[in-house]
């Protein structure tokens, strides 16, 4: 027998149950499960939340960093602690194969982990005047009370690694998770206050795109963290420029894989359908443009539709399962739709039907599809955003027009590089316009101790993660200091 949870806001130290509208949290393997419901949270929960905040904002910069530090690496001990049984809350919530959903679990653990020593390491300096008797300083302190908007597609590990660089830094945080994660949010507030977070520190409110509305709007607002769609981000920092208050986002992507002549295609072949169809295409860096050699490009493309075939679709709890559903109806309708276009645009390298009947019908499940497309006119396969486990290709006739295809758009995020070459990979390095490039292997993937970000559409503001993550939740003061 499944669990429903209530859910609820944690506000000044408690949980509390909102005043808005009513939330109802589906399972979109099998939407009859309804894995939480609960009152959101309204105007009036936000302005509790930041009015808590900005209570507790002066105690907790006073508060040691080390002391900081401790309450990250208690609540790290206890997400890892619970990490399978989380993890299996997450494949149900948001419908991510179980063993990603508990690897990004372990994950979010271990990113509190390395913020929490961050905090150890020198964050200023000491600078010599030109003036007698004079030295300067250069310091960091917190900004205030930070106002955080997360993703359903990375439920704990995107909190994670917004909420601890702002919390060990010494700000306070008043944090929205997208509506369809609920339960994952309240389980990481959980671990933040069993492991002895102060009251008001951290404030979730669970709660509809009106929530977020209410977040950045907020006049006790001292900068936003913001993880979504590009459009929606471009409002927000426009909304915030006009008040002069710094914003972070994390955008879009409409990420290349370029496979070159001499690529290793056994691996070229794996990680491409890794990159493009785990968690069902869900993540900014999944891989959704393909462009390859066209020495290669018939052997690559009929392994590639062999791997894709294999891929084994299915409720995310079950072990075996490599492609889960997307995160709602909605999400599927508008893929499909896509998909309905592209046959008869595009030509069809793996294209099955939608599923028609048994639980995958039930579900909100896509099958894995490849096209190859038009040259003249590639079409939305090439230029949009569609978040769902989708392909499109094309050919190249040098490794020239492959980087200018990979090139070939309003992103900026993530590239994935096949090559044995040292040349066509130093290259590829030096001319391709993206936050992140991988060689020989997949576009999906960030490690948390190095920058994380794109360029373009896939971002404003500073980037995240790693000890980047500093220069959006600290400020500097330069202090000149005379005895």
């Amino acid at each position: 027998m499944t669990t429903t949870f209530d859910i609820r806001h944690f506000i000044d130290g408690a949980w509390v149950e909102g005043s808005g509208d009513q939330l109802i949290d589906v399972n979109p393997s099998r939407p009859d499960d309804i894995v939480g419901e609960g009152p959101g949270a309204s105007d009036a929960d936000v302005d509790r939340a930041y009015a808590a905040a900005r209570a507790a904002f002066d105690g907790w910069r006073r508060t040691p960093a080390r002391s900081r530090a401790a309450i990250l690496l208690r609540a790290a001990d206890i997400i890892e602690a619970h990490r399978d049984e989380w993890g299996r809350e997450l494949a149900r919530e948001e419908g991510k194969t179980l063993v990603e959903a508990i690897a990004e679990t372990g994950h979010a653990a271990n990113i509190l982990r390395f913020h929490a020593q961050e905090v150890e390491r020198q964050s200023g300096g000491l600078f010599e005047s030109p003036s007698p008797g004079e030295r300067i300083l250069v310091i960091r302190r917190p900004v205030g009370v930070i106002g955080a908007i997360t993703p359903f597609n990375f439920p704990i590990s995107i909190p994670a690694w917004k909420l601890a660089p702002a919390l060990v830094w010494g700000n306070t945080v008043v944090w929205k998770p997208a509506t369809f994660v609920p339960v994952l949010a309240m389980r990481f507030a959980e671990a933040l206050e069993q492991a002895g977070l102060p009251h008001g520190v951290l404030n979730l409110v669970n709660g509809t795109a009106a929530v977020g509305e209410a977040i950045v709007a907020h006049p006790e607002v001292d900068a936003v963290t913001f993880t979504g769609s590009t459009k929606v981000g471009r409002i927000i920092a426009a909304q915030l420029a006009a008040r002069g208050i710094p914003f972070q986002g994390e955008l879009g992507g409409k990420n290349a894989a370029l496979v070159l002549e001499d690529a290793d295609l056994d691996v070229a072949v794996e990680q491409v359908a890794l990159g493009a169809f785990r968690a069902a295409g869900q993540k900014c860096t999944a891989t959704s443009r393909v462009i390859v050699h066209e020495a290669v490009a018939d052997e690559f493309l009929r392994r590639l539709a062999i791997r894709t075939a294999q891929m084994v679709v299915g409720d995310a709890q079950d072990e075996k399962v490599e492609v889960g559903p997307v995160v709602d109806a909605g999400a599927r309708d508008r893929v499909a739709a896509a998909l309905v276009r592209a046959r008869s645009s595009a030509k069809a390298v793996v294209a099955p039907e939608p599923y028609s009947d048994g639980a995958l019908a039930e579900g909100y499940f896509l099958p894995p599809s490849i096209f190859e497309l038009d040259e003249e006119d590639p079409g939305e396969l090439w230029t949009e955003e569609l978040f769902g486990p989708v392909v499109g290709v094309r050919r190249v006739s040098s490794t020239a027009d492959g980087i200018a295809l990979v090139n070939d758009s309003e992103y900026g995020l993530s590239t994935a590089v096949f090559t044995t070459g040292l040349a066509a990979a130093l290259t590829a390095i030096e001319d391709i316009r993206v936050g992140v490039v991988h060689v020989n292997s997949a576009s999906a993937g960030a490690d948390l101790h190095v920058p994380f970000g794109g360029s373009g559409s896939s971002a404003l503001g500073p980037k995240e993660q790693g000890a980047a993550a500093r220069e959006f939740f600290t400020e500097t003061a330069t202090v000149y200091l005379r005895g």
